[in-house]
């Protein structure tokens, strides 16, 4: 059995996420954590946790691989396991297809490209899901055929409002228009047709997701983290509430608050999911709990940590620590599944906004009081604020990063998500 020292972490991306990953690895193993990204976005910035080198073009071929082998050479001979871990989507689909070149290299906690492109279409995922009978909203397929046959056209069958988003989140990325956002909220007909137009008019390819809207405010919805071992085992799953999302039209559906939470027929029904597809490596999903037939549904699988995953590590489920008790010391084969915040007395509520947005701005309710207990104990902590990696230039940008969104819940709450 090698060493836990005898590893070193490679993270790809440089956001929220990214600096996320690099603390915990700090934390648990006092190791700086080198990431490479396209650009370098403001969380990792002014960092003593992370070095983030940038390559024009990173985020897609030719030049991801065209850097990675150059990379790949850097570590070749340092005769240490080199984790290799993506900490964005499009970073995950161009690791897994390029799995076959970078495992000479590097250890790749991920699965094969084949399983990869069923995952991250939304709509390949609910065929499986269907398979493996796992709830989600209503769903209709919306082709650029579809559209093209002309808009008035295309079949509306739930109620207004109705769910929107693109089906493929990579390509997604790279469309831009005045009123895009990640996902769609539509009210009207007219609507409807505007925002399909939009989208296929402005370059975007693949298809789009049509679903019945679930009622309820941003307090029904769950996010689940997990990891599952190289031999298939699910070894971790954690659970959270969130409380709150971003309103800010191209962060839909990003997390603010998470509250953690226990259920252990939830944690069941994924494990078996994703025990039954053979999965390895991190996943997050997002779901909604619908009152109409109390269950929840699920939106999508991310095929990485979520962005708000921190939640994670700061309730004592250290992220980090998974792939080298896997891959590097081999102990984790022998360890039972982590299922995560049965006790409550230990949980800590996660912020990604200041405390003043939170109280302000999340629904009042049970979950919410339970929060402001937590808040008035000291009991919660953000991503980006650690007091292991202080420094003024640091601290400056993002306490003006967390100022900011007292304009964008003031701009775009009532419109989003109110």
């Amino acid at each position: 059995m090698e060493s836990e020292t005898d590893f070193i972490p490679v993270l790809l991306g440089s956001d929220i996420n990214v600096y996320g990953m690099a603390r915990a690895f700090y934390e648990r193993y006092g190791k700086k954590v080198q990431a490479f990204a396209s650009v370098q976005f403001a969380p990792t910035k002014y960092s003593k946790v992370v070095d983030v080198e940038t390559f024009p073009g990173f985020n897609e071929d030719p030049g991801f691989i065209a850097s990675m082998e150059k990379i790949a050479k850097h570590y070749q001979n340092v005769h240490k396991k080199v984790i290799l871990i993506a900490c964005g989507d499009g970073y995950v689909e161009l690791v897994s297809k390029h799995k076959e070149f970078l495992q000479k290299t590097f250890v790749v906690p991920y699965v094969d490209y084949d399983l990869v492109e069923k995952l991250i279409s939304k709509e390949a995922f609910y065929e499986m899901a269907d398979q493996y009978d796992l709830p989600h909203p209503l769903t209709q397929i919306i082709t650029r055929d579809d559209y093209k046959a002309g808009v008035v056209k295309i079949d509306v069958p739930y109620q207004f409002p109705v769910a929107l988003k693109p089906s493929n989140a990579v390509e997604w990325l790279d469309i831009h228009f005045e009123g895009r956002k990640k996902a769609f909220r539509i009210k009207t007909r007219a609507e409807f047709d505007d925002i399909v137009s939009k989208i296929y008019d402005n370059g975007y390819t693949s298809d789009v997701i049509l679903q019945d809207f679930i009622p309820g405010d941003d307090s029904n919805m769950r996010t689940l983290n997990c990891y599952v071992d190289q031999y298939h085992h699910v070894k971790l799953m954690c659970l959270g509430h969130p409380l709150l999302e971003d309103p800010t039209p191209a962060d839909i559906g990003n997390y603010v608050a998470i509250l953690p939470e226990y259920n252990q027929a939830l944690y069941d029904t994924i494990q078996k999911f994703l025990e039954a597809i053979n999965f390895t490596g991190y996943c997050n999903f997002d779901m909604k709990y619908d009152s109409r037939d109390k269950s929840f549904k699920l939106f999508e699988i991310n095929l990485r940590q979520g962005r708000s995953s921190f939640f994670v590590t700061l309730n004592g489920y250290n992220l980090a620590q998974m792939p080298v008790e896997d891959y590097v010391t081999g102990e984790l084969k022998d360890k039972p599944t982590v299922y995560g915040n049965k006790d409550e007395s230990k949980q800590m509520l996660w912020l990604g906004v200041p405390t003043k947005v939170f109280k302000k701005y999340a629904r009042d309710n049970a979950d919410k009081q339970r929060a402001l207990k937590l808040l008035a104990a000291k009991r919660y902590g953000t991503t980006v604020f650690y007091k292991g990696d202080r420094n003024l230039k640091r601290y400056i940008l993002q306490r003006y990063s967390f100022y900011l969104y007292n304009g964008r819940f003031a701009q775009y709450f009532k419109e989003n998500k109110e």
